[in-house]
This record gives C-alpha cells, structure tokens and sequence, in this order.
C-alpha cells in the first residue's frame, strides 16, 4: 500500500468559476486583431501565469503551447489562475456576468486561505 499526501486538485466550482470568466473574456475581448475562443484564452492565461513553453507544430507553420491541465492543478493554483483571468479581464473592461462574479467573491473569501 502506498500512502501519497498532497495538495488537493481544484474544485469543480473552481473549474465553473474559471469558465465564466474565460467565457466572458472570449465574448468581449479582442485580442492583438482577434476573437479567442474561451479555451484559446484558457492556454494563454495558464501560460501566462507559469510560465510555460512553446514549439513549432509538426509542419512547421505555427506553433504549441506546453501547457499544464487545469484538471491537474492544485486548489492553490487555480484560485491563481482565476485572479489572474479577473485581473486581465477587468483591465480589458470586461464586464463580467453573475457566474464570474460569484468567483469573485470566492477569491476575495477564501483565496488567500486557500
């Protein structure tokens, strides 16, 4: 029998939260000329945040961000990467909906302790 302690992964209200906000970011942010879907904004958010790699694709004619899946992020780091989703969308002007805002409060509640 093996015994593994570690942090928990995030929250499933977690992961609704993050998709309100990356939902309102998509519908009203554009971006260097473009709309991002909301899980293109997901990838740049994440990669934002640690930092992550990027490499060409397969046939050379864009590139891939080495990414880390928000499935396998730890309570800790999602509320990251849920202020940094709120922070990014409020200097854009973003105005979020009811969803976003109850992850809001959640961060504002339990961030820090979290």
């Amino acid at each position: 029998m093996v015994i593994e302690i570690k942090e928990m992964t995030r929250s499933l209200a977690q992961n609704s939260m993050l998709w309100a906000c990356l939902t309102d970011i998509a519908e009203q942010v554009n971006w260097h000329g473009r709309k991002l879907a909301k899980e293109d904004w997901k990838h740049v958010l994440s990669a934002a945040l640690y930092q992550q790699d990027v490499v060409p694709n397969i046939d050379g004619t864009g590139f891939v961000v080495l990414g880390k899946s928000t499935s396998k992020m730890t309570v800790r780091e999602m509320r990251d990467l849920i202020e940094l989703a709120q922070a990014f969308g409020a200097r854009q002007g973003v105005k979020f909906g009811d969803e976003s805002r109850r992850g809001f409060d959640w961060v504002a509640a339990y961030g820090r302790a979290a």
